[in-house]
């Protein structure tokens, strides 16, 4: 897809939203089922069924998806659709690449070992390795874009307000 081509297909899209910016929200739902006495939630995605359970570092076996993992894959996979979108539009062609993500948690706060340890990653790096023609100028607008208009990057770095319920 080229630059002209991705334009052509978001037109529609930015002019309804424009005109009724109310037809720009739209809610996303994940659901998971779980099983008494499995120490796993399933989570079915749109295109394979996922099982997660606890990280080695807490007693899981290893054989289930770890929730943390599924996080930074999700930065990955949405950083690097992002990427490849705001690339196109500026007319950069990308040959290849990689995009890692990497995150550092300390198990204790999860497992209550000490309350001073945090509950969640502390640190989150992402990284691109991209291989194109790019001018130092481009590559510093294609990173500064892709930062600004990846979904799950923005909310990660400003999270939303959360609410939690049981059974309502």
């Amino acid at each position: 897809m080229d630059a002209d081509e991705l334009r052509a297909l978001q037109a529609p899209l930015k002019s309804k939203y424009r005109e009724n910016p109310h037809a720009g929200l739209v809610t996303l739902h994940a659901e998971g089922l779980l099983d008494q006495g499995q120490l796993a939630c399933r989570v079915e995605t749109s295109r394979a069924l996922v099982e997660a359970g606890l990280h080695p570092a807490t007693g899981g076996n290893g054989f289930q998806a770890c929730s943390g993992d599924m996080l930074l894959e999700a930065l990955v996979a949405c950083a690097g659709v992002t990427l490849s979108a705001v690339a196109t539009a500026l007319g950069i062609t990308v040959k290849g690449g990689r995009v890692l993500a990497e995150g550092d948690l300390d198990f204790r706060g999860t497992l209550g070992v000490a309350k001073d340890a945090p509950v969640g990653f502390r640190d989150i790096r992402l990284r691109f390795d991209v291989d194109c023609d790019a001018t130092g100028e481009q590559l510093e607008t294609l990173l500064k874009l892709t930062e600004r208009y990846c979904v799950v990057y923005q909310t990660l770095s400003r999270p939303p307000a959360m609410t939690l319920s049981l059974n309502d």
